[in-house]
């Protein structure tokens, strides 16, 4: 859609004023923040700020936070009838009953399964080595253990000890997503998964004997196409680079692992692993979930845990790890914790005293909508749907017209859209494949492309919204609480009244080109 002179000053002013953000603009703002009302991640966080002399911002608004947990828990815009019913309810305790209630919520299982998918490399084809049903059936026990909330010891222990067929025993597709299948390389990638750690800095022989643990990791063909055993192996064996003897297993502490020759290497890793004393496990996925609802690592690059990238604080990890330990490795346990924080909660707004802090979680991180999340938003508004494709001609690939980007299980199925806006490619494992940076041709795509005035101009749930709101007050009311999540100020709601009752604009006109101001607000584009 081309910017056209009849909309003037007033869409540009309208625009500009929305980008400022919500808080920026006098909503209802809560208590300062420096309050932790006995949180003890909000203890460890303002306590550090108070030592480093940087004030916290205070607390975003219910209208923020709405829009917020709806997008970080569940990848999901909230409904205009949640909008209006959370900024209506007065109960004290409304914040935490909204967590509660989202994290049992279907799109929590797609969510967080589409960002396992992403660790996982669940894709069909290559570099890794899964069919497509191989991906789907993967992918469904991915999300079922997310939705039953399987502890995560045992999610691990699944995925690192399974044998049988890639078609009947999903969790053995780990194993299959590995490009070259071969110890050293099954080993970097089972530490890069559950232990945070990039093996290629580890010395030598520290590498070669955690690839000693997966020697014995097998695979073979059946008569059914496509499919593949992968299985314990007792012959298997891994020649020392260095010494050309046979490696023994050695945990990635330096002990070496006491097995028999019936003793499958994998159990002896996943034992370790689990441990509660482990100084790896718990905190890699403490560090994870942190990192993926406040934009930041206690330890970042949340990948590349070392002794030389320490935790911005210590403390605050350390308290996570002994928490999830503390409760069977209950990954909900954490989220709640951590939603339920003043720290999650803060404002996206910089203070004076903390606009130049980037590591102390001193306000929240503003971050552009995954490219799956801003897809499936522009259809829940618009009432559109997407259409992907696959390189990969198999019926597993097919995909209804109503699919969500968030519950496509496999990452070789895409769209322009996706490819676009920095989706993960899901070759690595790495948090880095996945881009959020903003570019032109994005900028571009939502201002001008086909694509996106098709699907404004042709939507019928708008033409719907503009015919029940009826007078034009209400329908810049309905539009900012369907895009915006909120209510528009009255000096928006001016500068909209004034452009929807410009000479020669009918009703219909003059709202489909607020909606597509309003989706091309920065305020809409980003999570704050």
């Amino acid at each position: 859609m081309l910017i056209i002179a009849a909309i003037g000053a007033s869409v540009a002013m309208m625009t500009a004023v929305a980008a400022e953000g919500p808080e920026a603009r006098g909503a209802d703002r809560q208590r300062p923040a420096a309050e932790t009302d006995g949180n003890r991640i909000d203890e460890l966080v303002f306590g550090k700020l108070k030592e480093l002399g940087i004030e916290p911002s205070a607390l975003c608004s219910d209208a923020v936070f709405l829009r917020r947990v709806y997008l970080d828990v569940i990848g999901t815009l909230p409904a205009p009838r949640d909008v209006r019913g959370f900024l209506a309810d007065k109960s004290p305790d409304k914040r935490s009953a909204l967590i509660d209630e989202l994290l049992e919520r279907d799109e929590f299982a797609d969510y967080w399964a589409m960002k396992w998918c992403d660790i996982l490399r669940v894709k069909s084809e290559l570099p890794s080595n899964l069919w497509p049903n191989a991906v789907q059936a993967y992918h469904r026990w991915i999300r079922t253990a997310i939705r039953d909330n399987m502890p995560y010891d045992r999610f691990a222990r699944e995925l690192l000890t399974s044998s049988g067929s890639n078609f009947r025993v999903p969790q053995v597709n780990f194993y299959r997503a590995v490009g070259q299948k071969k110890p050293q390389e099954i080993a970097d990638v089972v530490a890069l998964t559950f232990m945070g750690a990039r093996t290629k800095s580890w010395n030598a022989g520290r590498r070669a004997g955690m690839a000693g643990l997966f020697a014995k990791v097998g695979y073979k063909t059946t008569a059914e196409w496509k499919e593949e055993i992968v299985y314990f192996d007792p012959a298997g064996e891994l020649l020392n680079p260095t010494t050309g003897k046979p490696q023994a297993p050695v945990l990635p502490d330096g002990t070496e692992a006491a097995l028999s020759a019936a003793d499958d290497p994998r159990v002896a890793f996943a034992d370790w692993l689990v441990a509660p004393e482990n100084p790896w496990f718990a905190r890699c996925i403490v560090n994870r979930i942190w990192f993926w609802l406040l934009g930041r690592g206690i330890i970042h690059e949340v990948d590349d845990i070392r002794p030389d990238n320490p935790p911005q604080n210590p403390e605050l990890l350390a308290w996570l790890e002994k928490e999830l330990v503390g409760q069977a490795f209950d990954l909900k346990h954490i989220y709640r914790l951590i939603l339920n924080s003043r720290t999650y909660q803060l404002s996206a707004e910089h203070t004076p005293e903390n606009i130049d802090d980037e590591v102390n979680f001193s306000h929240y991180t503003v971050r552009r909508l995954g490219a799956e999340v801003l897809i499936d938003a522009i259809c829940q508004i618009t009432g559109t749907t997407e259409s992907y494709t696959s390189r990969i001609p198999e019926p597993h690939t097919f995909i209804p017209a109503n699919q969500r980007s968030i519950a496509l299980a496999d990452g070789s199925i895409s769209s322009p859209f996706l490819e676009t806006f920095g989706r993960p490619p899901r070759d690595t494992g790495y948090a880095s494949e996945r881009n959020n940076d903003s570019s032109p041709a994005q900028r571009l795509h939502l201002l001008n492309s086909t694509h996106i005035h098709q699907k404004i101009r042709t939507s019928r749930k708008l033409g719907q919204l503009i015919k029940r709101a009826g007078r034009r007050p209400q329908i810049v009311r309905a539009l900012y609480i369907t895009i915006l999540s909120r209510r528009p100020t009255a000096a928006e709601e001016k500068v909209a009244l004034a452009y929807l009752q410009s000479d020669g604009l009918n009703r219909r006109e003059g709202a489909i080109d607020l909606a597509w101001a309003l989706l091309n607000t920065k305020e809409f584009m980003f999570r704050h």
